[in-house]
């Protein structure tokens, strides 16, 4: 009975026998439930703030959806925009290429207007002088004379005209 093991075992229930005293396992019970119980609130924070970040993480989900469809709408919208504006100087081209055209014909129909008179005027003239001509060389005198200025001045007034 006095071997070491017995000794141990002896020192072993005093030492406990005094913790009891002491108020040591209280102490220590105390310990582990103030223990747990900040491992129950830890547990509690680490739910809410995991169940915090899911809703964070959904409306970041939902925003960038969105998102993304407005960047749609405003892309579809540009494109249909540029296809208007497109279309409109297109229109805009054409109508100025038509009145350019229009323009030019109408110029070039005055041109020849222009140009039929002067050779109305021209060949009015040339007329006037080869009758004067023909009318010199067969009549004579003062009467010859009073009849071509006459004549000439109705060839002219009417060819012109």
């Amino acid at each position: 009975m006095l071997t070491a093991e017995f000794w141990v075992a002896a020192a072993f229930v005093i030492f406990l026998a005094l913790a009891a005293k002491a108020g040591a396992f209280s102490m220590i019970t105390k310990g582990l439930d103030g223990r747990a119980k900040r491992v129950r609130h830890e547990l509690d924070e680490a739910k809410r703030l995991r169940e915090e970040a899911a809703a964070v993480l959904a409306d970041y989900k939902r925003r960038r959806t969105e998102a993304e469809k407005e960047a749609e709408a405003i892309v579809a919208g540009a494109r249909e925009e540029a296809e208007r504006l497109a279309e409109e100087g297109h229109q805009r081209l054409n109508d100025f290429v038509a009145r350019r055209t229009k323009a030019a014909e109408t110029k070039i129909a005055q041109a020849e207007t222009q140009a039929a008179a002067r050779v109305r005027a021209a060949a009015a003239d040339a007329a006037v002088q080869v009758s004067e001509t023909i009318l010199r060389e067969r009549m004579q005198g003062e009467a010859a004379q009073s009849l071509i200025k006459t004549s000439l001045g109705e060839v002219k007034s009417r060819l012109r005209a």
